[in-house]
């Protein structure tokens, strides 16, 4: 019986461990965004990719962060499309080892 539970706690830390890795968004910076409703559009449209988890726009720092699932990739390529074919223009893409939480505290600590 002390093997089982030694078994047992250990696939209990390794699956502990695997969520611990960081989150990896991309995050964009998005000329064109001024209002609320353009923020919910580029939401909506991100949200439908199905590697999203999250999304945080922030239009004063005219950034827009996406959060991929565990396990799946982001194409940066098919983000920049979605948000050209919404209208606006995006000036930069990076890959982060972040949460759209994480950022999102970041950028609010910032102001």
């Amino acid at each position: 019986m002390k093997h089982h539970s030694q078994l047992l706690i250990a696939a209990v830390l390794a699956g502990a461990a695997a969520s611990s890795f960081a989150a990896t968004s991309v995050k964009a910076t998005v000329n064109g965004m001024v209002c609320a409703f353009c923020a919910q559009g580029i939401e909506k449209r991100l949200s439908k990719l199905p590697a999203t988890k999250a999304i945080y726009v922030d239009l004063k720092q005219k950034v827009v962060v996406v959060e991929a699932r565990d396990g799946q990739t982001l194409d940066a390529k098919t983000i920049t499309a979605e948000i050209t074919d919404a209208g606006y223009d995006v000036t930069k893409l990076e890959t982060v080892e972040q949460s759209v939480a994480e950022i999102k505290a970041g950028m609010k600590a910032k102001r």
